[in-house]
């Protein structure tokens, strides 16, 4: 019998996929079927079960000379069993909320930007079984107040901030997760208080550096999204056109409420656009959203301004070794624009012993599906350490 299989590359996901094919002659159950995709071997067996009167293939995907991996899809979507907030100073409140398995093992969520808020697809790279999932909006960001306030908000407030999370829910220490900003703030986080943390997840990997900020911001990764970049520059006057981030600074804390709210779509829009391998339309709209727009917008551009509010511009790389004992994996899409692949790899190469994942055909966004997949296989390596 001869067998022929089209799968799309948008199916060639590192978790397990299921394919209902029909076939004309009869079909033993123990027919196994393998064949090379990429660099990956994937393999199909034939399970008895009927789908439509075909038989349901079972298929997973192999690194090369490998066991089976265990790669699985995203959990089911879950609800939080308790929420509240926090008063972290005389300006901000932090919203906190918890799901997954009260007793479970504690893993702290950090988003990006910052002042990209959580969302609740953030519970599910986590097993619910055995995680109690945090999440909290950092300042100024989601459902924190209040909303987009710059004042008393520096990278070591939210270092702070986590500590106080951490004390407020009566948690001794627990595992650090976080993507693109939130991997710099994870990063900082475990380098000031290392003893609190039992592993870290890091996924596009963020270090506020100069060559970083002026990559995405002053021209770099207009060279691959050039349609994008024209609608981010054209807002700017030619004459302040030498430091797009400055000038969006001007615009973004500007008097006038419309100033701010255009810059804001303008900016958001510009990260919406470059942050899939291939555009995302629902992404793209969150620009509109000028709530989400405005705190997205001014408090990115408020840290960037001010170098991540860090000492020096490596500050992160030179305190590797406080950290260096902290079993990490780092998540990192090959393609990722907005924070490419030189961070993680710089990172990386100062610390061999956290584990780089490179997904080959993803972006920056967490929910592509090579890169949702492999936080998910982070976390089930998490798991299996803790036990």
């Amino acid at each position: 019998m001869k067998l022929g299989l089209i799968i799309p590359h948008s199916c060639l996901l590192p978790s397990s996929s299921c394919f209902c094919l029909r076939f004309l002659p009869p079909v033993d159950n123990n027919l196994n079927l393998s064949f090379p995709v990429g660099q990956r071997q994937v393999k199909l067996r034939v399970i008895p079960v009927i789908c439509s009167k075909s038989k349901l293939l079972q298929s997973n995907l192999m690194e090369p000379g490998a066991e089976m991996v265990n790669k699985r899809n995203l959990y089911s979507p879950i609800e939080p069993y308790n929420s509240g907030s926090l008063k972290v100073s005389d300006i901000h409140t932090l919203y906190w909320e918890q799901s997954g398995k009260p007793d479970g093992h504690p893993v702290v969520f950090l988003h990006g930007g910052p002042g990209g808020g959580t969302a609740p697809s953030n519970r599910r790279v986590f097993d619910p079984e055995f995680y109690r999932i945090i999440l909290f909006d950092q300042r100024g960001a989601g459902k924190s107040t209040p909303h987009a306030c710059l004042e008393e908000n520096t990278t070591w407030d939210l270092v702070n901030d986590i500590e106080k999370l951490r004390e407020h829910l009566k948690i001794p220490e627990w595992q650090v997760f976080g993507g693109s900003w939130g991997s710099t703030l994870a990063l900082a986080y475990s380098q000031t208080h290392p003893d609190k943390v039992t592993g870290l997840v890091l996924r596009g990997i963020f270090m506020l550096r100069k060559k970083e900020i002026d990559w995405f911001y002053e021209g770099g990764a207009a060279a691959i999204y050039p349609d994008a970049w024209e609608q981010f520059r054209n807002l700017i006057p030619e004459n302040e056109r030498g430091g797009f981030v400055d000038a969006y600074h001007k615009r973004l804390n500007s008097d006038d409420l419309e100033t701010q709210y255009a810059a804001a779509r303008a900016w958001t829009k510009w990260e919406m656009m470059t942050s899939y391998l291939r555009p995302n339309n629902e992404n793209i709209l969150k620009a509109e959203d000028d709530k989400f727009s405005l705190a997205f917008a001014r408090i990115e551009n408020h840290y960037f301004v001010n170098k991540g509010f860090f000492p020096s511009d490596s500050y992160l790389l030179d305190n590797v070794d406080k950290i260096r004992h902290i079993k990490t994996t780092i998540v990192q899409g090959r393609y990722d624009v907005c924070c490419p692949m030189m961070s993680a790899w710089d990172l990386h190469k100062a610390w061999p012993e956290a584990e780089l994942k490179i997904v080959d055909d993803a972006g920056h966004s967490a929910n592509e599906a090579g890169i949702a997949a492999e936080l998910v296989v982070a976390n089930e390596k998490m798991k299996a350490l803790m036990g």
